[in-house]
């Protein structure tokens, strides 16, 4: 990393600091997130089956992950809080594990790449939080944006018109 890097979140003497967006105009953000968690396949195949005794494991994390998108300007200092347009949380479950899926929308300043960071995470952290009594070498893995956009609001509303 270059020496003359500054952070956004940092004042000249190094205090944190919440980046001041006001001056931004709204613009309609996306943000794509996934991440991974990893079980015995004696694990995976009761959440297929939907043998855990707390419950339908995937639903419970769909809804955990929302929610937790919702939570992120609490959970994260210095993000703003920002209104999420939608959330989807998608899983994959395979033999080892599942891998887990969000897409975060918002028409705003600023934002969105969190919200979908953070699904993601509580996702995850719901699941393991289900499934621990039956499983005590699962692992939280690979949690990463893997895209971000931002488009003009105009464009989109321009691009929405069209389709219909």
């Amino acid at each position: 990393m270059e020496d003359n890097v500054k952070f956004s979140h940092v004042d000249e003497s190094g205090k944190a600091r919440m980046v001041d967006v006001s001056p931004k105009p709204k613009v309609l953000r996306t943000a794509t997130a996934r991440g991974s968690i990893y079980m015995q396949p004696k694990t995976a195949a009761l959440i297929k089956e939907n043998r855990i005794k707390k419950g339908d494991v995937l639903t419970v994390a769909q809804v955990a992950g929302i929610n937790g998108t919702k939570q992120t300007a609490s959970l994260i200092p210095l993000c703003h809080t920002i209104a999420i347009d939608h959330v989807g949380l998608d899983f994959e479950l395979f033999d080892t594990g599942v891998h887990i899926t969000a897409r975060a929308v918002c028409t705003d300043k600023t934002g969105i790449e969190m919200e979908a960071l953070t699904a993601v995470s509580v996702a995850a952290l719901t699941i393991y939080d289900m499934c621990k009594a039956v499983d005590k070498t699962m692992r939280i893995s690979e949690i990463h944006l893997l895209e971000k956009t931002k488009q003009d609001a105009a464009d989109a509303a321009d691009k929405e018109q069209n389709e219909i």
